[in-house]
């Protein structure tokens, strides 16, 4: 069983920045494709990134395009998102996601491709 855990969320002024980072004890996330996605109380979980398992992939929702980075760090088995130009309506939980299946040479920004979720961080963006 593959458990994701975020970190890195918290509380930022609106401009500001913040890293996210997933993490797997004893799985390679680079055999992985990997998503985050984001869920704002009342609203649908939307997909905010994603990268294919060879990084050859990536997309960006549109709101997000731009402003957020996704990359990986295999040497320390981490995926990050990198959000830059926080604005209010970005405050959510922030979820990493691995599908069920190893070597994906793909990604989409849709939930029900992904079958491993972490707990989620909170990402506020407040003045």
């Amino acid at each position: 069983q593959l458990q994701p855990v975020e970190s890195g969320g918290g509380l930022v002024q609106p401009g500001g920045s913040l890293r996210l980072s997933c993490t797997a004890s004893g799985f390679l996330l680079d055999y992985y494709a990997i998503g985050w996605f984001r869920q704002a109380p009342g609203r649908e979980r939307e997909g905010v990134s994603c990268m294919s398992s060879d990084g050859e992939t990536i997309k960006y929702e549109g709101s997000v395009e731009g402003r957020f980075t996704i990359s990986r760090d295999n040497a320390k088995n981490t995926v990050y998102l990198q959000m830059n130009s926080l604005e209010p309506e970005d405050t959510a939980v922030y979820y990493c996601a691995a599908p069920r299946v190893p070597y994906g040479y793909y990604c989409r920004l849709t939930g029900t491709e992904y079958n491993y979720w972490g707990q989620g961080t909170q990402v506020t963006v407040s003045a």
